[in-house]
């Protein structure tokens, strides 16, 4: 399988990517660790069908139809489709019905299907709709450790988990795992990543892949990732 992407002209605050993919035979794939949602879209014998797929705890194995045509849409870190919020999918899905015309439904509304080259419009329309909303993640927001004067530290980890589903902890380890992947992979040395990405010896950055990717340095550095979810550069997100 080998993954298509792209930007989009939306905020990286709502959109961070919208990628592509085929299969030609039924195989598995290694889905890393991420932290953000996905709308995925995916058509095989004429047959579509939908999801909002959560965040992923730790790599794992998925399999993968034959002759299926994949379509995604990688929403930003604190984006919201309602009424499903990431906390209530961690480590799983929710399907949405698809009509006999191939129309999604989502909210009690069905919309038409975008396609690779117009999710600009579909996620535009799910904005104006009230579905697509943005949470606040607290970032810049005065805290205090005194209860009753402002909003707690505690407060905030608290609004940060029941948006996202994960603690600041956590995000930021899943983002450094990946960001180590996607640097082994270009050729970077392991200690060289490990230096700038704060990991303390070989052996804590080794635990990350394995955990959060599915593989090992060697194996990133091997080009060994045809079987698996796509590595890329990220924009910056809000609690990163």
């Amino acid at each position: 399988m080998r993954f298509e992407h792209r930007d989009t002209d939306i905020d990286a605050s709502i959109v961070d990517r919208v990628w592509r993919t085929r299969s030609d035979a039924e195989e598995t794939m290694t889905s890393a660790a991420r932290t953000c949602c996905h709308l995925i879209l995916s058509r095989t014998q004429g047959r579509m069908l939908a999801s909002l797929r959560g965040p992923e705890t730790r790599a794992s194995t998925t399999p993968v139809p034959p002759d299926t045509e994949f379509l995604g849409v990688r929403f930003a870190l604190g984006m919201v489709l309602r009424p499903h919020p990431a906390a209530s999918i961690i480590d799983g899905y929710v399907p949405f019905p698809v009509t006999d015309l191939g129309r999604i439904v989502i909210g009690g509304e069905d919309w038409e299907a975008p396609t690779y080259e117009n999710v600009e419009h579909f996620v535009r329309r799910l904005q104006v709709a009230g579905l697509l909303v943005q949470s606040r993640l607290g970032d810049g927001e005065h805290v205090t450790e005194h209860p009753g004067a402002s909003l707690t530290k505690r407060t905030l980890q608290r609004r940060y988990r029941a948006i996202t589903g994960l603690s600041q902890t956590a995000v930021r380890q899943i983002d450094r795992a990946n960001a180590a992947a996607t640097m082994l992979r270009d050729g970077l040395d392991w200690r060289t990543v490990a230096e700038r990405l704060g990991y303390f010896d070989q052996a804590h950055l080794a635990h990350a892949l394995r955990r959060y990717v599915g593989r090992t340095a060697r194996e990133l550095q091997a080009g060994d990732h045809a079987a698996m979810s796509f590595l890329y550069k990220t924009h910056a997100r809000p609690g990163s």
